[in-house]
This record gives C-alpha cells, structure tokens and sequence, in this order.
C-alpha cells in the first residue's frame, strides 16, 4: 500500500503516523502542497491524506481508495473529479483547541485586554483605578453567549464557558437543538439570528458555510449586537460579511472581535493579506492566522483516526467519518 501525505501539520507525527499503518505501507512525505510534486506521485498511490485534492490530482490517481482530509472541513476538494471508488473521509480532534481559543478571546477582547496592553507599552495605565472616563471591564459572570452554530465546537466552548457563570443561547440550521439539555436558556432555527444577535454579549460563530449561510452576518445584525458586543469567528469568513464587520469595528458599533478564518488565503510560503481591508489597523481586533485549532492536542488525535481508517481499508473494514 503507497500512501502519499500532502499536508505539513502531520510532519512533527511523523513517527505516529507510520507506526499506525499496515505492514509493509509504504509512504511519501511532501513538507508543502506543490500540486505538480504530488501529482507526479500519485500514479501508484491507494491513499492520499491531505486537505486539499484538484480535479489534476483526480486524474494522476486512477488507483486511489481513500481520500483522508487532515481536518474536518472538505470545501477544497474537487469530488466530482473523484472516481467512484475512491471513498473520503476527514476527522475532527479540532474542538477542544478551538474551545480554548474562544474562551480566551471572549475573556481578553470583554476584559480589554488588548486596549491595556497597547496603553501600557505607552506608560499609560488605562483602567478605572486610575481615569474615570473608563468603566470597569466586564466580567464573564452572567454575560450572554450567542452560538452561531452549534456542533462540535459550540458544544465544547459552552462547556468551558458555563464555568465561568455565563448564559448561553443558540441558533442552527436545522433549528433542531434540546436547549434544556444543553443547558441554554434557549435555541431556534437561522430565523431567530437578529434575536440572538441583540441578546448576546459574545457571539460565536462556527456555523458551516453554504449557499444558506454565506454572508448571514451583515450589518443589521452587527448593529444588534452593539457598541459594547465582541464577535468570535472561528467558522469561515464569509459567514460574516467582509465590508460590514470592518466599518462596525472602525466606527466602534461593535467593541470587538476575534477573527480567526478570513476573506483571502496566502501563498504556499504562508504570505499574503487576510483581507483587502485593513483590519490590521484596527486596535479592537485579535487577529490570528486560522490558528485556533492547531496544536499537538488535535493533530494527534488526527493522526490517530487516520491511521486507523487507513488499517481499516487494508482489512476490508468500513472506513469511519465518509463525507461527500
């Protein structure tokens, strides 16, 4: 069995990795995505893992059985290149490192953590001890998270933010979520988004995103959420419309946010401008790089699953967690 690997976060797994595969597999490493590398090592391949696969790569696999996204999200593969017998499959592990990242964003952008640290390097000591004109941070306690979106992600986020003493509440596609049983004062369905936006102090946003959820966040629902209200996305960016969520945050009409995911992606060496808007100018924005579920915590997991799919194809076994 020839297994060619195309995505880099499982290099520092390397040992892992191999040690999970049938005897006798054989696998090619590639330390960045150069289409026309992997393309020229598909010919012979029974699996490719990797997140990104190309109607070319289609084309140079006519041997290829499984197809194992790196992660959870299957946006940028070409499936209608795909043969038939070629099965996909992707895995999660990502929640927990999401979670943690959303918890600290909430606490750093409602606390003003950021505007802190920025004063201070300025020998300003910007809280309520010292000027009047700037209230007390909010705290946690008692605070309203909205959840744009409610599955792996939102379930584990709440779980670390109920802790803390906060109310939560949440919208999904499907409208179908036990709000009783996941300890939310309430749930609904994507009609009910402007409520949730005018009730929450937080909102987090990890909602897939289609034709139904693209651009659900624009303007009147960033003026619900108002002055004093911090947005998280840790989805996609286009669920939050681009131009709208730069001016609610120049004009202040939100106080923050945590931006995660983004409107234009780099290069193979990992440059390249997030937006064609300069949030980068903004003092109330966290800005990180698609970072929030990448650490050692997830990959591992990751790697797990995909090694155990890949023994459960040599065995003849039903791969786990099909999608397509």
């Amino acid at each position: 069995m020839k297994i060619v690997v195309g995505d880099r976060n499982l290099l520092p797994h390397r040992e892992l990795f191999e040690s999970g595969l049938p005897s006798g597999a054989v696998v090619s490493w590639h330390r960045k995505f150069d289409e026309s590398a992997i393309v020229a090592d598909l010919a012979d391949a029974d699996v490719y893992v990797g997140g990104r696969f190309t109607p070319a790569m289609a084309a140079a696999a006519p041997k290829l059985r499984l197809l194992h996204v790196a992660g959870a999200g299957t946006d940028n593969v070409a499936f209608d290149a795909l043969s038939p017998d070629t099965v996909v499959a992707n895995t999660f592990h990502h929640e927990d490192s999401i979670a943690e990242y959303i918890v600290s964003s909430a606490l750093m952008l409602r606390r003003g953590f950021l505007g802190h640290d920025r004063a201070l390097r300025g020998d300003v000591w910007a809280t309520s001890v010292y000027d009047d004109a700037i209230p007390q941070s909010r705290s946690m306690h008692g605070a309203r998270i909205g959840f744009v979106g409610f599955g792996h992600i939102g379930g584990r986020s709440w779980s670390l933010l109920r802790a803390f003493g906060a109310e939560g509440c949440a919208v999904t596609g499907r409208g179908n979520l036990d709000a009783d049983a996941e300890g939310l004062e309430w749930a609904g369905d994507n009609t009910s988004l402007l409520r949730l936006m005018t009730e929450s102090d937080v909102v987090v946003v990890s909602a897939p995103l289609n034709d139904h959820t693209r651009g659900m966040i624009g303007g009147l629902e960033l003026e619900a959420l108002g002055p004093d209200g911090v947005l998280i996305n840790v989805g996609r960016g286009p669920l939050v419309q681009e131009r709208p969520l730069y001016d609610a945050l120049a004009s202040h009409r939100i106080a923050a946010a945590a931006i995660d995911v983004w409107y234009s992606y780099p290069d193979a060496g990992g440059h390249g401008a997030p937006s064609a808007l300069p949030f980068r100018d903004l003092p109330n924005v966290l800005m990180t790089p698609h970072s929030s579920g990448v650490t050692d915590h997830t990959f591992v997991g990751r790697v797990r699953d995909i090694t155990e799919n890949i023994r459960r194809l040599d065995t003849g076994q039903t791969v786990l967690r099909t999608c397509g």
